[in-house]
């Protein structure tokens, strides 16, 4: 099946598993080719040239995409990420599995993505602000409050959010504290957005523990990952008493059989900037960790990190996928072959969303909620849609993931039902 008729590349990449996924749902779900196609293709898309004058005074040239994917449901949802790797088709599938995960959490969203390919690392900060601003005004037609509401992702922070407000109220010419979430709280963000998406992926990883009857406190974890995801879901994982063993970045990844201390690895990383050269653990490679003889892994940094060439050696019996498509298509039916449960992104790491989506609200109100109203309001979302996935799949007799998207989908067609097709 092609994308809104393109040809497409014979590289497989992560829009073909979000291709293939939706395909397998609409044939469990019984749904016509037509409704397909009008799932699969996105509502919207553009690609903007970004030109920027350096420190030096040098002018490059960058590209920059935001795909609104679905807005049957409500105004676009979805990150905004800087990275070398951004492509429109990559674009495309992170937009989708935002529609999904946003049907999911039953939030009045629909998903879109967007993406800048820079290093950020070789940029200074005052560059990558106005890589933001211009950005941010190339795509303004397309997005606010009411339209589609950015928020940060890889290689973008609470302070590109800060920009991407500032430049769209600028323009609009007043302040519109909805215009993007992750926001800093002194802008409008809300308390416990930075590490909602952690403490989400651990909410569901614990009451998948319970599910497969093993205890948390004395249980093991591998975490894949030590950046906005991972490193808090390491803490919180040890705070409840799982024994992170191991975690990685992209400089290097390390190893303790009794357990890390992860109190110090944050310390280490602070001031080293990589968990690399950290004196708690071993050095290992990316490969082994995936491989540990833990309990419990969590793939919290890039999408297709667990492939066919390495997920017969993975030894976890639980996976819970703390970034967007970690698992391959084919990877996902080695581990389902070999009895490994996988909790799916558009489930595990919904935290994120569902917080924004409390930022979101208290703009609108102009009034904000506490911390802890914050966490317990999500902790009942998060355990809520566990249920709801649990139920699905035992009726079904479906993997999570697939019970999950069925879940996603239908609400999403059956609003596009109720809207209809205009003309």
């Amino acid at each position: 099946m092609t994308l809104a008729g393109e040809a497409r590349s014979t590289t497989r990449g992560p829009l073909d598993d979000a291709i293939e996924q939706l395909a397998e749902v609409c044939q469990i779900l019984g749904y016509d080719e037509g409704t397909e196609q009008l799932l699969a293709a996105p509502r919207r898309e553009v690609t903007v040239s970004i030109p920027l004058r350096r420190d030096d005074g040098s002018v490059e040239v960058l590209t920059g995409h935001r795909v609104q994917h679905n807005l049957s449901r409500g105004p676009a949802k979805g990150g905004l990420r800087f990275s070398p790797h951004v492509d429109l088709d990559e674009v495309r599938a992170l937009a989708m599995w935002m529609t999904w995960k946003c049907a999911l959490m039953d939030l009045p969203y629909g998903g879109a993505k967007g993406g800048v390919t820079i290093d950020p690392s070789r940029y200074s900060s005052a560059e990558l602000e106005r890589v933001t601003r211009r950005y941010t005004s190339e795509i303004l037609p397309l997005i606010g409050p009411t339209r589609d509401i950015p928020a940060p992702d890889i290689g973008t922070d609470e302070n590109t959010m800060a920009w991407m407000m500032d430049t769209y109220s600028v323009a609009n010419g007043h302040t519109v504290l909805g215009a993007v979430t992750g926001k800093p709280v002194s802008l409008g963000g809300s308390h416990g957005r930075a590490t909602a998406t952690s403490l989400g992926v651990v909410h569901v990883a614990l009451e998948a523990l319970r599910h497969l009857r093993l205890d948390p406190v004395g249980s093991t974890a591998a975490v894949q990952g030590f950046g906005k995801v991972g490193r808090g879901a390491a803490r919180y994982l040890a705070e409840n008493g799982v024994q992170v063993l191991a975690t990685s970045d992209e400089h290097g990844a390390v190893w303790q059989p009794d357990g890390l201390d992860i109190s110090a690895l944050e310390t280490h990383v602070d001031r080293a900037g990589t968990v690399a050269g950290f004196s708690g653990g071993t050095v290992i490679d990316n490969d082994t960790l995936l491989a540990l003889d833990v309990d419990l892994l969590v793939p919290a940094a890039v999408e297709g990190v667990l492939h066919a060439g390495n997920a017969g050696a993975v030894r976890a019996q639980l996976v819970v996928e703390g970034a967007n498509g970690p698992t391959t298509t084919e990877a996902d039916r080695i581990l389902q072959e070999r009895g490994v449960l996988v909790v799916p992104d558009i489930l595990a790491n919904a935290g994120g969303v569902v917080v924004s989506y409390f930022e979101w609200v208290q703009a609108n109100q102009a009034y904000w909620w506490s911390q802890a109203e914050v966490e317990a309001r999500l902790t009942e979302r998060m355990t809520d849609a566990w249920q709801h996935v649990l139920t699905e799949a035992d009726e079904r007799r479906l993997q999570l993931r697939a019970a999950a998207t069925c879940l996603a989908v239908r609400r999403v067609a059956e609003a596009h039902r109720q809207r209809g097709l205009y003309p």
